[in-house]
């Protein structure tokens, strides 16, 4: 790969952080795609626990908290995105139901069984699909429910460049049965599966971003790190109106299963 295109992987994590706090929200998504997921979530009541994991500054929460009963703890493995968190819980006065606290998705600090549902908007990747589906099972209540978005492949071909591209940023992007039957072999029913519309990454993910480059390159003048990033990220972007058939961000949602049924 070369030097102006860059894996993600190569750059500094508190500078990916800074920049990304300047950003309503960390990935693509809206809140009409975190709505309609929850939509298929059943039986939750004032006392459900509800973990946003990998939840960065807390846009998708803020949506949630005003859509669903229960407690919502968000955690992040970056202070600075926990800080912005709970700056956004105080203003949005959600301070009796929401609280971000800064841990890491592969040492969740919830009990067995302690969690109704388990929420992650384009952060699995972080721990990847499978890991994360099997890892935080323990975690929820029978019959509780996880809902992520994750990077999928839409068709079973696709053009090189974007092909090497992902496999590069994250080899276990699947096709989208693919991913069901790795949720299914979990031990979840697939509960639902729905394709992120495009907004959701024009509107809702690289418009503000726009802005925020612009802000981030003044801010780090001279800097050749913040440079070759902010390059990295337009690449990415480019990338991305070039090949959007291909791919996209799907949410998956599913049910743990009843203990009798394994």
């Amino acid at each position: 790969m070369s030097d102006e295109n860059k894996s993600i992987h190569e750059f500094d994590l508190e500078l990916i952080c800074e920049y990304y706090s300047q950003l309503e929200r960390q990935g693509p998504g809206s809140p009409e795609t975190t709505i309609k997921a929850l939509s298929f979530i059943e039986n939750l009541t004032d006392d459900s626990l509800i973990a946003d994991i990998g939840c960065g500054s807390g846009g998708q929460t803020m949506i949630l908290a005003q859509h669903t009963k229960g407690k919502i703890t968000g955690l992040d493995l970056f202070p600075r995105f926990i800080d912005i968190f709970n700056s956004n819980v105080k203003k949005s006065n959600f301070q009796d139901k929401v609280k971000g606290i800064v841990g890491s998705m592969d040492d969740l600090p919830f009990g067995d069984e302690e969690l109704d549902l388990i929420w992650s908007e384009g952060a699995i990747y972080n721990i990847g699909f499978e890991r994360g589906l099997n890892e935080w099972r323990k975690f929820l209540k029978t019959g509780g429910y996880i809902s992520v978005s994750e990077a999928s492949w839409f068709t079973e071909k696709r053009p090189a460049e974007i092909e090497e591209f992902w496999m590069d940023a994250y080899p276990e992007i699947d096709t989208i049965p693919n991913k069901v039957a790795q949720m299914q072999k979990a031990g979840y029913i697939p509960v639902a599966n729905f394709i992120l519309p495009e907004n959701c990454w024009i509107d809702d993910f690289y418009a503000p971003q726009i802005n925020a480059e612009k802000v981030f390159l003044e801010k780090k003048a001279g800097n050749k790190a913040a440079a070759e990033f902010i390059a990295n990220q337009r690449h990415e972007t480019q990338l991305y109106y070039k090949y959007k058939e291909y791919y996209g961000y799907v949410f998956y949602i599913g049910k743990k299963l009843n203990k009798n049924n394994i």
